[in-house]
């Protein structure tokens, strides 16, 4: 049978289940052995040990405790030691003292050998004693009570007796090795019975079957016992071949981990036996910047480290979790019972701080780290497949956000049903023209003057109610739906601009885009085409986009941007300061105004520090004769400091919020009226064009 704590070396914490299941099998195993002891004849072992029959019994059943029979590569099987056949035969002939004493010999040399722990060894001595128990017990029924004075030996009609004691025999071994596995890898002892019954039954029933024919050798040719290792030997080889083929089709060849089809079977298992206090979860890691070493130090070097993470990684988790190597630098840990998404992500950062101790390789010192993705049952899915696929979802966004670690999120799963579904519903929403724009004021913050009107989406889902923008334009963002989208928001904008303009509220119009939109050929044909056809200069709409857009380089010399600054259509640089915008790169792009990020804004009534960076920001966007604006205005003493910093314009709720067009149209011209020399800024450009 499996040894059941064959993947640590340290004893099981004291308290816990498993230590009170081993501890009362070692005291109850060790109770029998000494009542065994105590009715060994002393004499007659004597006499028994001046046989040279003795002495090779007590080596092969020793040598037969060395290598066990491995049938399967799975954990909960484990394998089988042929020293049962030898020590179930001495049982059979010598009776259960001499069997116990003999197999007690054979454990310990095993420790010994195989440098076990003690608490391994006494289990595995207590339980062999009591399964052999189990079998006297079952023999002196049937009135055989060998010993070595009066050895037994069975005939034909014996057949039941031996039957029932060899039944015996396996079932408390079984019962006690599944249940210490079961307690040790927190499965349930049902699961572990179900995978190893089947397997080892037919070794033990092989072995066992042997014994009686032991007993017959060793009553007429005791010479001829020695030959018995050769059937064992059959099978043991065969035995070996069958393991390494199955090893080979569920395991890595490079790491020794579980491949994908035994992560597949283990997380089936895992679900079946789910309880419903408690989740199943399933981790998805990848490594970063491995590329990079494998290409700079070559792919044995990379191989080296791969077989390094795997090791850093099997140590990290609790027994019965599975960690398994999916190809390339991707690897996913399957944890068969987790508590909650907090204890899940407790163990992702114990399986990062691994990660990060640093790899001497080939002299060279690596710093490792990895993105993991989680995702749990049934929280997030019901079978493995979608698990795993969530999981990757959630690596993504871990990579994505460098984060190192993501619990999988429905809304920004692409895939997900609920996307799907509210993509459909945001589709037919654009084709029915059923998204409406809302606009909110820009006010000089020294003069109270209307600077111009942003245009805002918002979308009243017949089921879901009001969604805010952030739910649905990242879907159409990562979508085909997008530039249908862009193309909807300018057209609208465009028109309600037109209304304004020629009613006499000549106001900017600023439309926010992505950084995809911009970089669009067709962008700037719609713009044209929509100004001419309603009459617009190209002041009368401005373009925003994301600070993001810096980051790439492509922005600088894309045609788009090229066309729309021969049309005339202004940039605007939204959300200023959460990026990693450099000073060469804001001049490179021609923006006309920089918008410094509400998150920053809000704060520096309070905070120094948001105080410190609003005004740099206020101080760089001046020196390059550009317009700042700060969003996110909202209180009078925001507003002062702004003022006093020397920021241009505000923009936020102390003005008012976003409005639908005809408020916001009365609001304009209660405005205008109130102050009607005031506009955008562009008067004798607009006189002249209009």
């Amino acid at each position: 049978m499996a040894d059941p704590t064959d993947t640590r070396d340290t004893g099981p914490r004291v308290g816990t289940p498993l230590w009170a299941f081993l501890a009362g099998i070692t005291v109850i195993g060790f109770t029998a052995l000494a009542v065994a002891m105590l009715r060994l004849d002393p004499a007659g072992l004597a006499e028994l040990a001046r046989t040279p029959l003795f002495w090779v019994l007590t080596i092969l059943a020793v040598l037969g405790e060395l290598r066990p029979v491995m049938v399967s590569s799975a954990t909960a099987v484990g394998g089988t030691y042929p020293s049962t056949m030898f020590t179930f035969a001495v049982l059979l002939h010598f009776g259960l003292p001499v069997a116990v004493l003999m197999q007690a010999v054979a454990v310990t040399m095993n420790g010994i050998v195989t440098r076990k722990a003690w608490h391994r060894v006494m289990f595995n001595i207590a339980q062999s004693t009591l399964a052999l128990t189990a079998a006297g017990v079952v023999l002196g029924l049937f009135g055989i009570v060998p010993r070595p004075a009066a050895p037994w030996v069975p005939t034909g009609s014996d057949m039941l007796a031996i039957t029932l004691a060899g039944i015996a025999y396996f079932a408390v071994r079984a019962a006690l090795v599944s249940g210490a596995v079961a307690l040790h890898e927190r499965r349930s002892i049902t699961r572990v019975l179900r995978a190893s019954l089947g397997p080892q039954s037919l070794v033990y029933a092989a072995l066992l079957g042997l014994a009686p024919l032991v007993v017959v050798v060793m009553t007429h040719a005791p010479s001829l016992v020695p030959l018995f290792v050769a059937p064992l030997a059959a099978v043991y080889f065969t035995a070996t071949l069958s393991m390494r083929r199955d090893h080979q089709a569920m395991h890595d060849e490079l790491t020794g981990l579980p491949n994908r089809k035994m992560l597949i079977v283990s997380t089936e298992e895992a679900l079946a036996e789910a309880r419903q206090d408690e989740r199943v979860g399933l981790f998805l890691l990848d490594l970063d910047r491995f590329k990079e070493v494998n290409d700079t130090m070559g792919h044995p070097v990379g191989d080296r480290l791969l077989q390094m993470v795997a090791h850093r990684l099997t140590h990290s988790v609790r027994p019965g979790d599975v960690v398994a190597r999916l190809g390339g630098d991707e690897f996913a840990v399957l944890l068969p019972s987790i508590r909650d998404a907090h204890a899940a992500r407790e163990v992702a950062a114990r399986l990062r701080a691994a990660l990060r101790e640093p790899v001497r390789l080939e002299g060279m010192s690596f710093d490792l780290d990895g993105s993991v993705g989680i995702a749990l049952y049934p929280d997030h899915a019901p079978d493995f497949e979608l698990l795993l696929q969530r999981a990757d979802v959630a690596m993504y966004l871990a990579k994505e956000g460098r984060t190192g670690v993501e619990l999988y999120q429905p809304d920004k799963d692409r895939n997900s049903p609920e996307r799907l579904n509210l993509l459909g519903d945001l589709r037919r929403a654009v084709d029915n023209r059923e998204l409406r724009l809302h606009y909110q004021p820009k006010v000089g913050l020294g003069t109270g003057a209307v600077h111009g009107m942003e245009a805002l989406l918002r979308w009243r889902h017949p089921v879901h109610g009001q969604l805010p923008p952030s739910e649905f334009i990242p879907l159409a963002e990562q979508s085909y739906l997008m530039r249908q989208l862009t193309e909807y928001v300018i057209e609208a904008a465009l028109e309600q601009a037109a209304r304004w303009w020629h009613s006499g509220l000549r106001v900017q119009v600023s439309v926010n885009i992505s950084a995809r939109d911009l970089l669009d050929s067709a962008l700037p044909d719609q713009l044209e085409a929509g100004l001419a056809k309603l009459r617009l200069p190209p002041s009368a709409i401005q373009l925003e986009v994301t600070e993001r857009i810096l980051m790439g380089d492509q922005a600088y010399t894309h045609e788009t941007i090229k066309a729309l600054a021969v049309l005339g259509v202004p940039l605007s640089l939204d959300d200023f300061g959460t990026g990693y915008s450099s000073l060469i790169r804001l001049q490179r792009l021609a923006v006309s105004e920089v918008k410094i990020d509400a998150s920053f804004v809000k704060r520096i009534a309070e905070s120094d520090d948001d105080y410190r960076i609003v005004r740099s920001i206020v101080d760089l966007v001046r020196s390059l004769g550009l317009r700042s604006v700060a969003e996110g205005v909202e209180s009078d003493d925001v507003a002062i400091r702004l003022t006093e910093m020397g920021c241009e314009m505000g923009q936020g709720w102390l003005f008012n919020e976003p409005m639908p067009p005809a408020e916001a149209t009365v609001w304009l011209r209660e405005h205008f009226e109130s102050s009607p020399g005031i506009e955008y800024g562009y008067r004798s450009e607009v006189t002249q064009t209009a």
